[in-house]
């Protein structure tokens, strides 16, 4: 599993404990604004505190049984299969609009332009073929020593470097970093 998966895997974990703890919060409120309620209509004139505290254990006890059982339901939950695409984009939208709420207006113009699906997954393409890492480390490492030797070349024999060097060298690199993967891929299988 590639890191940006985990990631989304992780988010959305993250945003589906955050609904659920929301739902389960909801319903403690709930759950304890009807045991207040209940308390107010059977509550007498003359109580004593022996009586009140009785009936507020009775009613902790209760909050408590139904908050064991809502925990008990939302662990069953998320137990349940493998993430659907519909919870893993609910789940993308929500980071999303939370991450959007706390940037400036040009920062969320920006994040919308970059998380277009178009742009994503042109970018995820991108990234798979051309932009590997073992490409751009060995066309990285193949410029930097062409152009040094280069350098030394042209300053010993009198000429001009025209510019283009590093970029041959840099291409040179990463044709043979791009052979690299492709070579030890169909030796060692994808791992």
């Amino acid at each position: 599993m590639s890191e940006k998966e985990t990631s989304r895997a992780n988010l959305h974990e993250q945003s589906a404990d955050v609904e659920e703890f929301g739902e389960i919060a909801h319903e403690r409120r709930e759950a304890i604004r009807n045991a207040v309620e209940r308390a107010e209509r059977k509550q007498k004139p003359h109580r004593s505190e022996r009586e009140v505290l009785a009936e507020a254990r009775e009613l902790a006890k209760e909050v408590e049984d139904t908050n064991k059982k809502n925990e008990a339901s939302s662990r069953t939950e998320k137990r349940r299969g493998p993430i659907t695409k519909r919870q893993r984009n609910a789940s993308f939208k929500a980071q999303m609009n939370y991450a959007a709420s706390e940037m400036s207006l040009a920062e969320r113009l920006t994040s919308k332009v970059i998380h277009a699906k178009f742009i994503e997954k042109t970018a995820d393409v991108a990234g798979a073929t051309i932009a590997r890492p073992n490409a751009m480390l060995s066309g990285s490492i193949a410029a930097f020593i062409g152009i040094t030797l280069l350098y030394f070349i042209a300053k010993y024999y009198g000429f001009r470097l025209s510019g283009f060097e590093t970029l041959g060298a840099f291409v040179a690199g990463w044709i043979v970093g791009v052979l690299y993967d492709y070579f030890s891929v169909m030796i060692r299988g994808r791992k």
